[in-house]
């Protein structure tokens, strides 16, 4: 094995590991929205409250993240990753033998969004942040698009498995598959946190590294356009597979389009990596904001078949980089020792909005009878998320943090 330093083959390698374990984890979350038109006719209720199952996955999933990111900190990362394998199969075992959407949505939420998928995001994150120095932006974001590479791949598997087996069938077999895979993965990544070398990073201090803001200041704007940002996107990410079934074009369209979306929104993760290296954290995130409230203007001017591919795409290709650049910022602006408490704080969030946007957008539907106000609702929030970055980005040009040495013995702060 190479040996286990900053920027070396080995944190390169864990990367892939933590790629891997965050597109089989990231499972959790697609696969309620892919069975919500299944779950809506099997227990006979409206959208708004198949919407539920999702919200309360979202919420359980950021607090998972935050719980699991401060195990992560205290003993590392391999005992969160072996308890979400486990927890993935208890969630969907549970949910696959509930009797009402509350049976199936408070179990999963629980299980596989707490436990299971919250283990499979912010802590990776946070944890391979902690291996690379030149390029930080490129593995953070790589690290995050396994949870996009994971909405690429598990919505068309599961349709599949739903339309031949029923979505309870699916459940089962998706639950045993993680536990089987995730808990052998975490046994990869037992080497402990490298420290970085003296006088190689930048160190940011007093009201420079936070912008001239208190850190708790700071963290709560990153908190608030976390909410903002993920309200919009969870629209089309949500209920894409609803709204195409909805205009005749079939759930397995909607799945298709979903997984586009999301195999688009790895490639720009990936990008904005690069972005984020050469201009930082929060001019990234602006970008992205900017570029997803065009993409949410466009679902309001198209509906046909052809054209919501496109825009499907086009949403993936401008949203995708803004939920790493929260941790890129955190990592930029706050010692390394609370990077799994507060990413995982941050990333709680942003998976909030996302939980938030599911479920006002499902009552925006049921009160309206279509999503055009669901699609207008969320220009409105990621407007919002675009004032909060940029507001953030005129700070930053009045307080440039200083370039300084970490004095021997500091480790990794």
């Amino acid at each position: 094995m190479a040996r286990r330093e900053i920027d070396s083959p080995y944190a390169w390698y864990r990367l892939c590991v933590c790629m891997l374990i965050s597109t089989i984890g990231g499972v959790g979350m697609w696969s309620v929205v892919v069975s919500l038109p299944a779950v809506q006719a099997d227990f006979g209720i409206a959208r708004g409250a198949a919407s539920v199952p999702f919200t309360l996955t979202m919420i359980g999933f950021g607090v998972g993240g935050v719980l699991m990111g401060r195990i992560s900190d205290k003993i590392g990362i391999v005992v969160p990753v072996a308890i979400g394998g486990a927890a993935l199969a208890v969630g969907y075992i549970a949910a696959a033998a509930s009797h009402d959407v509350w049976h199936y949505g408070i179990p999963y939420a629980l299980f596989a969004g707490m436990l299971g998928t919250g283990a499979s995001f912010a802590p990776l994150m946070a944890d391979i942040s902690h291996w690379f120095e030149k390029r930080r932006g490129v593995a953070v974001s790589l690290c995050a698009a396994g949870n996009y590479l994971s909405g690429a791949i598990w919505p068309t598997v599961v349709e599949h498995l739903i339309r031949g087996y029923g979505w309870r069938t699916a459940f089962i077999a998706i639950g045993l598959f993680c536990a089987a895979t995730m808990i052998p993965l975490a046994l990869l990544l037992r080497a402990p946190a490298p420290s970085h070398k003296p006088g190689t990073l930048p160190v940011a201090s007093g009201q420079a590294g936070t912008m001239g803001l208190s850190p708790a200041m700071l963290q709560s704007l990153l908190m608030l356009a976390g909410v903002a940002c993920c309200v919009a996107m969870s629209m089309p990410q949500v209920h894409i597979v609803a709204y195409c079934s909805d205009l005749g074009y079939g759930v397995a369209r909607g799945a298709e389009m979903l997984a586009l979306m999301l195999g688009c929104g790895i490639v720009s993760r990936v990008a904005s990596g690069f972005v984020a290296d050469k201009l930082g954290g929060v001019k990234t995130m602006l970008i992205g904001s900017v570029m997803q409230t065009t993409a949410l203007s466009l679902y309001l001017a198209m509906d046909g078949l052809t054209s919501l591919y496109v825009v499907s795409a086009l949403f993936g290709l401008f949203q995708g980089g803004l939920v790493p650049s929260y941790a890129i910022v955190i990592r930029e602006c706050f010692p390394a020792k609370e990077a799994g408490a507060r990413v995982g704080i941050v990333m709680m969030t942003t998976l909030l909005g996302m939980a938030l946007g599911g479920w006002i957008s499902g009552e925006i539907f049921d009160a309206t009878g279509s999503y055009r106000a669901a699609f207008a609702n969320g220009v409105i929030w990621s407007a919002g998320n675009g004032a909060i970055v940029l507001f953030l980005l005129l700070r930053q040009g009045r307080f440039v943090p200083p370039m300084r040495a970490i004095p021997n013995g500091l480790g990794n702060a």
